[in-house]
């Protein structure tokens, strides 16, 4: 049987990535600083950062393959020095431990916070939707951890050859399964406090996934990395825009630098575009707000755009 060693996977993102990779049959070993009830693996309580812990859990339990999500969650939650040293860091030691116990395969969390939206200084799209090929410009110790980590991945690429098989994926606001439900998300709202005030959603640029259809995303990756160029980097998201209405109008009225760029979009479209991980793995979002939400208000909204 594989055995998949996830870091962080008691987070929001990581429960569904690892109950997706039991449910596919893999034996899943999950390292985080937290336990979960009920999870479907092996659960190892500990700090990653402890370099002689971390080589010796490599040496233990000698994964087949490892997708890496424990970091910093978020821009400005630790001093921005600690941010950076942290989550690059941990991507360092997990991608060495993985080369060093003969892993074939490391997939890495990264972020969409790379491409610079949001900007003090000001920020404008070059095109929408935003794909891989969009120029990289972070503004913040997070950001730039990330752009750092994708270096990193594509530095490994490159030195290790057919060695090992190495990616990254730039997961878009992750929603847990739960947070459909009301429950609290990373940023202290709720998911319908999003759709219902969309200055919260818009500073994101509307962007979203359901942890589930991630955790989706990293199976395929894990199933069809050998067929593909070794450091690739993808965008993950939903196949919409967490937004009532359509969404050139709310990225005309809540980011007007972003207007003339988002004049093409469809009504429903995602201004992040997952193009790539459905041409070269197959996969596409099965999720959206619009099937998770219940209640009139959503289902009126998915009418008005012209979902379906």
């Amino acid at each position: 049987m594989t055995r998949t060693l996830v870091t962080g996977g008691a987070g929001r993102l990581g429960r569904s990535v690892v109950q997706v990779l039991a449910r596919a049959g893999r034996d899943v070993v999950s390292v985080d600083r937290d336990v979960v009830e009920g999870l479907p693996a092996v659960q190892i309580e500990m700090d990653l950062l402890d370099a002689d812990a971390r080589r010796a859990l490599f040496a233990d339990q000698r994964p087949d393959e490892v997708v890496h999500l424990a970091a910093i969650p978020a821009p400005f939650l630790a001093p921005g020095d600690e941010t950076f040293a942290i989550n690059t860091s941990l991507a360092y030691g997990v991608i060495g431990g993985a080369l060093e116990t003969g892993a074939r395969s490391a997939l890495v969390a990264t972020s969409p916070t790379v491409v610079g939206y949001g900007s003090p200084g000001g920020w404008a799209p070059a095109y929408l939707p935003i794909d891989e090929e969009h120029p990289l410009a972070p503004w913040n110790d997070y950001a730039l951890s990330k752009q750092a980590i994708e270096l990193l991945v594509a530095v490994t690429a490159r030195a290790s050859g057919d060695r090992i098989r190495i990616g990254a994926f730039r997961p878009c606001y992750v929603v847990a399964p739960e947070e459909w439900e009301g429950a609290i998300t990373q940023q202290g709202h709720t998911v319908l406090e999003r759709l219902e005030r969309p200055e919260l959603a818009s500073v994101a640029l509307f962007n979203y996934v359901d942890a589930r259809d991630a955790g989706e995303f990293v199976l395929a990756w894990l199933e069809r990395a050998d067929g593909i160029p070794n450091g690739t980097v993808f965008f993950v998201g939903a196949g919409d825009s967490l937004v009532r209405g359509p969404v050139a109008d709310a990225l005309a009225e809540w980011v007007p630098e972003a207007a003339e760029a988002a004049a093409p979009l469809l009504a429903d479209a995602p201004v992040f575009s997952s193009a790539l991980a459905e041409r070269l793995l197959g996969w596409r979002a099965r999720r959206s707000w619009r099937t998770e939400m219940s209640g009139s208000d959503t289902a009126g909204a998915s009418e008005e755009v012209g979902v379906g």
